[in-house]
């Protein structure tokens, strides 16, 4: 059984919740939430935001999913094909696949999650007046970046050759560029880029990424990355490589250390304002939502295993 099918199956327990709202829809048109690339686990949270609101799979709401595997031909067919159906907003994470929705479709509303720098991206004119058919939530993963290389050399102040993780195909990773190579010199630091567009480059990517011998690794909240995660975090600790990570999630499955927003919040959040747009709300009334709080989370099993000592003070440390 598929996750997305167990998920709904749990969800159809708590019909009795329903808002009298919500149950009124079952006689009116079910709405069709359009999803793009949903194999990353913060999906989940996405889909239990909309149970929480009173959403039930199958019953007063619909999933259209389609696959674009982070491929830029690939996420334009998928967005295309929802454009067409139509479905009533389609939900994007991150912003390959947002540009593809944006592409696709002006007038369908879109719900963006933890994109980076939605406005140097073009997705919107400004967060507070979005100004089109797009609206969410972002990372804040640009004016975090240097912070993010900072905290990393405070940690384990002997890294020299820290590599980064990078997506062409990902609008705000020119960004993410900007700024370490800004602060990379500051910091006496040499950054070491290793480029995956697409799933069937990892080996190679990460094979002469060790030819550089780098003693740092660091990644983002990318979801074709993340979708790799499992494979990633394994080849870090065959490799004895620190990493620093976005996701907290990441840090509980086996890698070292994150510092970011709480991503399971912002897909939750998404949740929400999917809910206003059925209701009624344009996305263009809808101000991008900006997360408001940032953790260093620590696995200390997995800092014993690489034989470091931390020098740093974390929000949360992972046993």
């Amino acid at each position: 059984m598929r996750r997305r099918d167990f998920i709904s199956l749990i969800g159809g327990a708590a019909t009795g919740a329903w808002p009298l709202a919500l149950r009124a829809q079952k006689s009116a048109k079910v709405p069709r939430i359009g999803i793009i690339d949903d194999d990353a686990p913060t999906w989940d949270y996405f889909r239990q935001g909309l149970r929480d609101l009173g959403y039930i799979d199958g019953q007063n709401i619909a999933f259209e999913y389609r696959s674009g595997e982070g491929q830029p031909d690939r996420l334009a067919t998928a967005a295309n094909d929802l454009a067409r159906l139509p479905v009533d907003v389609v939900v994007t994470a991150g912003s390959a696949a947002t540009r593809a929705a944006q592409q696709a479709t002006a007038t369908i509303p879109i719900v963006m999650l933890s994109v980076g720098d939605p406005v140097r991206a073009g997705f919107v004119a400004s967060l507070a007046r979005p100004g089109g058919n797009i609206t969410g939530n972002t990372i804040l993963g640009t004016e975090m970046s240097a912070k993010r290389l900072q905290l990393f050399k405070e940690v384990i102040p002997a890294l020299l050759r820290v590599a980064f993780l990078w997506n062409p195909n990902n609008l705000s990773h020119l960004a993410y560029l900007e700024e370490w190579r800004t602060v990379a010199p500051a910091l006496d630091v040499k950054l070491i880029l290793v480029e995956v567009r697409s799933s069937d480059q990892f080996d190679s990517a990460f094979a002469a990424m060790m030819q550089e011998r780098p003693d740092g690794f660091l990644m983002t909240a990318d979801t074709l990355h993340l979708s790799h995660i499992g494979w990633i975090i394994d080849f870090m600790a065959k490799n004895r490589l620190p990493a620093m990570y976005i996701v907290k999630e990441n840090v509980i499955v086996g890698g070292l250390l994150s510092y970011g927003p709480n991503l399971p919040d912002l897909y939750r959040r998404g949740a929400e304002y999917v809910h206003k747009i059925l209701q009624g709300t344009k996305p263009t009334d809808l101000p991008v939502e900006q997360p408001t709080k940032f953790e260093l989370v620590i696995n200390l099993k997995t800092a014993k295993a690489l034989g470091l000592t931390l020098l740093a003070t974390a929000d949360e440390v992972i046993e």
